[in-house]
């Protein structure tokens, strides 16, 4: 499929989500494979243009990435068009606007869901975004703010009419945030409703379901979240059945693997990386922090801290995952958590074996880090 001259491989894709899908995550999907387009975490358009160094990070991409999308947010017309440009000199290919997220804090600064309340006004920032630049704008949006104002079947004729290149839509509400779930039926009669391509999201967790939702509906494409948290593969998997090939099955090694690769690409981000591989945006604020300098005070911890985050999905679906789960919450260094992933996958001794096959009262994840401390 194709977002105007933009090609994609594959019509599945890695959803935004904030804290999770950063770019080393999505480095490791990608090479995967199945993956045809990933989108990094939102940005904040105000930061973008301020140049604030924290914003720019979320930004920031490989080349391994493409195409790669820069999802960013924000309410004002003429900012939005200037965090587009910012998006367009950093190389990217695809530039997304949120107006998905729920989230209060967002929704109240006339951005995220709640553009979806004024869309003449919605349609006035994608208008101003792509007479600004020359890459595709797409927008990512909901069913709708409410029961009583599910209107994206509008506002996606409207964003269409004001430049848009592509759509996704989740099939919950704002109100609803991630309870209830997806209406794919509502997502499809989007679909048919533009001329453009749209993307359809919510409660694909299984390779075979999204497989279904792309057959069974109107979408050009599907957009998956919180299943590739679970299953990196879950993409790979999905392209095996759409090529009538049987899903790839992931071995216990290789998901111990994805784990112990996703902590040496956030350690080592941005060494011996050849030049204009990585693309990150300029600051012009000296005196902010930078990640280097951030890094050399804690980023061990931080690593720890992002393997704790991943781990309460990716844990899910696996015989002992809540174990595992507890086991990596309790971690307090990089050594310690590489020795209980290998541990936990391919049990280094008789006794830490027993405890990951045997384990079935709460406190098996305390059991299981204390052998490993007794190890150490």
């Amino acid at each position: 499929m194709k977002i105007r001259n933009i090609e994609l491989s594959s019509p599945f894709a890695v959803a935004p989500m904030a804290g999770m899908t950063d770019t080393a995550f999505r480095r490791l999907v990608k090479r995967h494979g199945g993956c045809g387009l990933v989108v990094t975490e939102m940005v904040s358009s105000e930061g973008l243009v301020r140049g604030i160094d924290r914003t720019l990070e979320y930004a920031e991409y490989t080349e391994e990435e493409r195409p790669i999308s820069v999802q960013i947010f924000g309410g004002d017309p003429e900012k939005m068009a200037s965090a587009a440009r910012v998006v367009e000199q950093l190389g990217a290919d695809i530039v997304d606007v949120n107006m998905g997220c729920p989230v209060p804090k967002i929704a109240k600064h006339n951005a995220g869901c709640s553009l979806m309340r004024e869309p003449s006004h919605a349609a006035e920032v994608i208008a101003a975004m792509a007479k600004a630049v020359s890459i595709p704008v797409t927008v990512k949006m909901r069913a709708g703010w409410n029961d009583s104002e599910k209107n994206a079947p509008v506002l996606a004729r409207m964003v269409e009419d004001a430049g848009a290149a592509a759509i996704a839509v989740h099939g919950r509400t704002a109100a609803q945030s991630y309870s209830g779930s997806s209406d794919w039926d509502f997502i499809s009669g989007v679909a048919t409703s533009v001329d453009i391509p749209v993307f359809g999201s919510g409660d694909v967790v299984e390779a075979e379901q999204a497989i279904e939702r792309l057959r069974s509906t109107d979408v050009s494409g599907v957009l998956v979240g919180r299943g590739v948290l679970r299953n990196p593969w879950i993409l790979a998997q999905a392209s095996d059945i759409a090529a009538g090939r049987p899903p790839r099955t992931v071995t216990m090694q290789e998901r111990r693997q994805f784990l112990l690769d996703y902590i040496d690409l956030l350690l080592h981000e941005g060494e011996g990386e050849a030049e204009g591989f990585r693309h990150v945006a300029a600051s012009d604020h000296e005196s902010n922090a930078s990640r280097h300098e951030r890094a050399a005070r804690g980023r061990d911890r931080w690593v720890v801290n992002k393997l704790r985050a991943l781990g309460a999905w990716y844990t899910k679906g696996f015989e002992n995952g809540s174990h595992l789960r507890t086991a990596i919450n309790q971690c307090d260094s990089i050594g310690h958590l590489r020795e209980m992933i290998e541990g936990f996958f391919f049990g280094t001794d008789a006794s830490f074996d027993a405890l990951r096959t045997n384990a079935s009262s709460a406190d098996a994840g305390d059991r299981i880090a204390g052998a490993l401390a007794a190890k150490r």
